[in-house]
């Protein structure tokens, strides 16, 4: 059977631009099957079903107490999440949330090019990337290092761009595990042009693919 995925792209607070092409982009990905939605109570149902569930760009608090209560239990039990960029601005009232995805956006600087240091070439997300990856993005801040809780893949080289704010360890791209299940976060993803970049829908692919379960490592 083909996978499927759920994705999410409800936002309260800040909307971005790049929603519509950053949805069409996860349906060409390849090898599975998209369920797109941004209806609260498509989190309430039973989400066994899905490989993964992806909040692409989410903000604010967009999950009922129900749908809390579901999200939690999928991945406990072995599901997977996936977060996409604004998905670090999700949420904020919800404790366990934080916790899954392994850091809260603080802050961002002006959309500019940059270089992010690959860590860890052993994994989907990243092993097809070069050493050191030159994209254009916001750079996200987050409230707290992740690093000790995560699976660092990725930093960002704050020396390549202006307005960085965590210093030499500032990650960028990481994974972990929750429970039975498994997160993936990647900050990246802001504009429109990151889901055509072929590097970065490799990057995206070998995420989900890692969470969900869907390739070898």
């Amino acid at each position: 059977m083909t996978a499927r995925l759920l994705v999410y792209t409800r936002t309260t607070a800040y909307r971005h631009d790049s929603i519509p092409d950053a949805v069409a982009a996860v349906r060409t990905l390849g090898g599975f099957e998209v369920d797109h939605t941004e209806d609260p109570t498509a989190l309430e149902r039973p989400l066994d079903a899905y490989a993964a569930v992806v909040f692409l760009s989410t903000s604010g608090e967009v999950l009922t107490p129900a749908g809390r209560e579901r999200l939690a239990g999928y991945v406990e039990s072995g599901g997977a999440f996936v977060g996409v960029h604004a998905a670090a601005c999700t949420e904020y009232d919800w404790p366990y949330y934080g916790e899954l995805l392994g850091a809260r956006f603080a802050r961002h600087p002006e959309y500019q090019p940059g270089k992010a240091v690959v860590e860890d070439r052993g994994h989907p997300a990243t092993r097809q990337l070069p050493a050191v990856w030159e994209f254009t993005d916001e750079w996200y801040d987050f409230h707290t290092n992740p690093r000790g809780a995560v699976r660092v893949l990725a930093r960002a080289d704050e020396s390549s761009y202006s307005g960085g704010g965590m210093g030499d360890d500032h990650p960028l791209v990481w994974c972990r595990e929750q429970g039975a299940g498994r997160v993936f976060y990647t900050a990246l993803g802001h504009a429109s042009a990151a889901y055509v970049d072929p590097d970065f829908r490799a990057h995206l692919r070998g995420g989900i693919d890692w969470a969900g379960r869907l390739a070898d490592e």
